[in-house]
């Protein structure tokens, strides 16, 4: 396995106006590539919804890392594709019942989609962002993405749909730097966002609950909450602002100290959210076996029973499971460990050790 290609490249950077895609932008510059920044403007919450998005304060703070660096700064408009690859894939996950993720699908459809796609069109060889996620070359000649060198920033996982097509066009300088020294980089090349917080919520939404945003978009529906025997605990307001696992703000109170319910399942067809104990016991909320669709493979097909490390969620741990392909291009998770709250729509990421070997979304429980 070989560190990226060392030879200068022509590179569009995605530049957000955060910390790490301008470290990013300044790395790829000291090492001599010609680089241009990019600003996906996806999103400009022109409807209304509650919440802080500031795109506006973006632009302007990735237009003056540009002009710090000396480098030409675009606005890319995406908001169309964006509506189109995101915000409806969303709205209708959670009509359909599933709890989507949206960062996921961002990395897959619209930085290394569309944003790649106008890269290429425009004599770009590369993308670059701000990722924590190494790539390297395999013997082989095809790219591989390997778990960033930090730990507790380690973004990976956010890639697991990309295809090899996508990878061998990537680049992630930051993923080969720990958190603070990406600071004490913005510091050295002076970057003005060098002391900027890191942004939060949804992918290119800024400080948007994510109920606020669904309520835009999906009616509420009102319906019963149910324990596991069928007795009715209290009233929800749609079911897709609930998800499983969850502990808190379903409204049913805990009559015992020290436990409390959880949701451990929807019926649609009876518009009900199922509530019970969070115990390894309760029915529902630990399962070891699933399936997994929308299978992406970055490097090898899934083509045979293998064990891997399977990571569940973002800030879960990867545990080891046997994937086995089924039927129709999905796979069969067989997990050594009950897992907790396994959520349909939900990504999970394939590893061999640091390597990832790819993901899927999760769809139904076995």
């Amino acid at each position: 396995m070989q560190s990226d290609d060392s030879r200068m490249s022509k590179v569009l950077v995605g530049l957000s106006g955060g910390v790490d895609s301008s470290v990013a932008a300044a790395l790829l510059l000291e090492q001599g590539h010609e680089v241009v920044a990019g600003y996906m403007k996806n999103w400009v919450n022109a409807e209304g919804i509650p919440g802080d998005c500031p795109w506006e304060q973006d632009i302007e703070d990735a237009h003056a890392v540009a002009k710090t660096l000396g480098i030409e700064f675009r606005v890319i408009d995406l908001i169309d594709s964006y509506k189109d690859r995101i915000v409806d894939y969303l709205v209708e996950g959670y009509r359909s019942g599933i709890t989507p993720n949206p960062d996921v699908w961002c990395n897959r459809e619209m930085k290394f989609g569309v944003f790649l796609d106008y890269a290429l069109s425009q004599g770009f060889e590369f993308v670059g962002t701000g990722h924590y996620a190494r790539r390297r070359t395999l013997a082989d000649g095809s790219a591989a993405i390997l778990r960033g060198a930090d730990p507790n920033k380690d973004q990976s996982y956010f890639l697991s749909l990309m295809t090899q097509w996508q990878a061998a066009h990537a680049l992630f300088p930051t993923g080969e730097m720990l958190k603070p020294e990406v600071r004490q980089a913005a510091r050295r090349f002076n970057l003005p966002v060098a002391e900027k917080k890191d942004s939060q919520g949804i992918c290119f939404l800024g400080q948007v609950k994510m109920s606020d945003f669904l309520r835009h978009y999906v009616d509420d529906s009102p319906g019963p909450i149910v324990d596991t025997q069928g007795r009715v605990m209290g009233e929800h307001r749609g079911l897709h602002l609930y998800t499983l696992g969850q502990r808190k703000g379903h409204g049913v109170a805990s009559p015992r100290d020290g436990m409390a319910y959880v949701v451990v399942g929807k019926n649609p067809d009876r518009n009900e959210l199922i509530v019970g104990w969070d115990l390894p016991e309760t029915e529902g909320l630990y399962v070891r076996e699933c399936a997994v669709g929308t299978v992406s493979a970055l490097n090898e097909p899934f083509d045979g029973k293998r064990l891997v490390d399977a990571q569940p969620r973002y800030r879960a741990k990867a545990e080891p499971a046997v994937l086995e392909p089924i039927d129709d291009g999905k796979v069969r998770l067989s997990f050594q460990k009950p897992q907790r709250a396994i959520v349909p729509g939900q990504i999970c990421a394939f590893y061999d050790g640091g390597r990832m070997l790819g993901g899927g979304v999760f769809e139904s429980v076995c």
